[in-house]
């Protein structure tokens, strides 16, 4: 099975420019495109929170404008830029939105790889939290299925990342959920949002990772006075290859047309 990760759209209404530069609704359109268009075609896609920019109903009406021509199924997941409501009044054939009652939690199990969904959102917050009645439902959702691979899918990463500006707002209780994720050994991989970034690190037992944006991505700086900045880095998704034997493989791929490929060999010696 493949799995597309897509994150961190910040859509907004009639295609404004984010921050006054960033065009997202073209690299979310040039993102879809590209991801139509893979040899090998993901089963699903889940979208990992800040999928408009304010949270407003009219850019869910242009997201969803934007997410249509997607050929597989995806699943959507809030940000801190997201309000709730209003991204399920825009997807109401979305039926998985409303499994979680106010939050936006669910479990898909359409897939070899099992995907849970927690809602790392506070209302009107940059950083996040999970509700403790969300560890008591994740911890009994895992343990119906202890030996059906599992990702689970949340906006704030759960770990100290190093960018200063970002730690700041980041998950409030992150050993909470370390905790309940220490006891299933089935979850393969903790996929975030949030950071614009890709990020890897060991928590609970697991891998906790995050997602490059699909339009800008945060600027690379390792301090803890790191100023809130943005860099115009090429803007990417990442592809999760659950495989059985060798479990999850994760791959980053970057939006855009390049150069290639080209081959290494000609006919059996390689090229000088």
């Amino acid at each position: 099975m493949i799995l597309c990760q897509i994150s961190d759209l910040h859509i907004k209404a009639h295609g404004k420019k984010s921050y006054r530069i960033v065009d997202t609704a073209e690299s979310l359109r040039r993102c879809v495109a590209q991801v139509n268009q893979l040899r090998q075609r993901p089963d699903a896609v889940v979208l990992t929170g800040d999928l408009v920019d304010f949270g407003l109903p009219e850019e869910y009406a242009f997201l969803r404008q934007l997410l249509q021509p997607l050929s597989m199924p995806f699943y959507l997941l809030p940000g801190n830029h997201d309000e709730r409501e209003a991204l399920r009044a825009a997807f109401p054939d979305h039926a998985y939105l409303q499994q979680g009652g106010e939050r936006i939690e669910y479990v898909i199990d359409d897939h070899p790889l099992r995907i849970v969904a927690l809602d790392s959102v506070i209302p009107r917050a940059s950083n996040g939290a999970l509700a403790p009645a969300s560890l008591v439902w994740l911890d009994r959702v895992l343990q119906m299925q202890p030996d059906r691979p599992t990702v689970i899918v949340m906006h704030h990463p759960p770990f100290h990342t190093g960018i200063g500006h970002m730690d700041k707002i980041g998950l409030e209780n992150p050993q909470a959920l370390a905790d309940v994720v220490r006891r299933h050994p089935q979850v393969e991989r903790i996929l975030c949002g949030h950071l614009h970034r890709s990020i890897q690190v060991r928590f609970g037992g697991t891998i906790a990772s995050t997602c490059p944006g699909v339009a800008h991505q945060v600027m690379l700086d390792l301090s803890p006075q790191a100023a809130s900045q943005f860099v115009m880095e090429p803007p990417a998704f990442q592809l999760h290859l659950w495989d059985a034997e060798s479990g999850l493989i994760s791959h980053t791929a970057y939006v855009g047309e390049f150069d290639g490929p080209y081959p290494f060999y000609d006919g059996d010696d390689l090229i000088d």
